[in-house]
């Protein structure tokens, strides 16, 4: 697939089909995620794909900020942390969110390039995701996302989401940039 047309087909998906990704698949994607852009080259992610119904129920159950019901049929969820002290700090900016932020997005690119979905989840309580999965101390929890196959139509819950949320609508271009000064 042409990379304008994975960007363009890239969205939140909600509903997937009880499906295994093919392990080529998940390094593929991992791969893409270990090749992303990071402060100095720090690469302060690690990625967990947490693929085990029962440990991925309990994920979904007592993690979650929001109701993540449309959660379950997804293959895994993956769960991006960083190591702080591996990435940069300047104007009050922590870098290390940026960098998790980029290999995450790799990670969600590829997984659309190779027909795979992914939701973008940030409604999480961090301390209890940890706890779960025994990441260290020294470690935050950044993102996470679903990966798996989308079924074929939208569920109920993304359709609702999407129109409370409008995310449908995309700026103009106009609206997002600017030449050489801000306008």
């Amino acid at each position: 697939m042409d990379f304008f047309d994975v960007i363009k087909t890239r969205n939140s998906i909600r509903k997937y089909i009880d499906q295994p990704v093919e392990p080529e698949k998940l390094e593929a994607i991992m791969t893409a995620a270990r090749l992303a852009p990071s402060w100095r080259n720090g690469q302060c992610w690690k990625f967990i794909v947490v693929a085990d119904p029962t440990r991925k129920k309990e994920l979904i159950r007592n993690t979650s900020v929001f109701n993540q019901s449309w959660m379950g049929k997804e293959y895994a969820i993956i769960v991006a942390c960083a190591d702080p002290t591996r990435s940069g700090h300047r104007n009050d900016q922590h870098y290390y969110l940026v960098d998790v932020a980029i290999a995450m997005e790799h990670v969600i690119l590829a997984a659309t390039a190779l027909g795979l979905g992914t939701c973008w989840i940030g409604g999480f309580e961090e301390d209890k995701v940890k706890t779960l999965l025994e990441i260290p101390d020294n470690f935050r929890v950044v993102a996470l996302t679903a990966l798996g196959y989308p079924a074929g139509k939208e569920g109920i819950v993304g359709k609702i989401t999407k129109s409370v949320v409008k995310s449908y609508d995309r700026k103009p271009l106009s609206e997002i940039y600017s030449m050489n000064r801000w306008e």
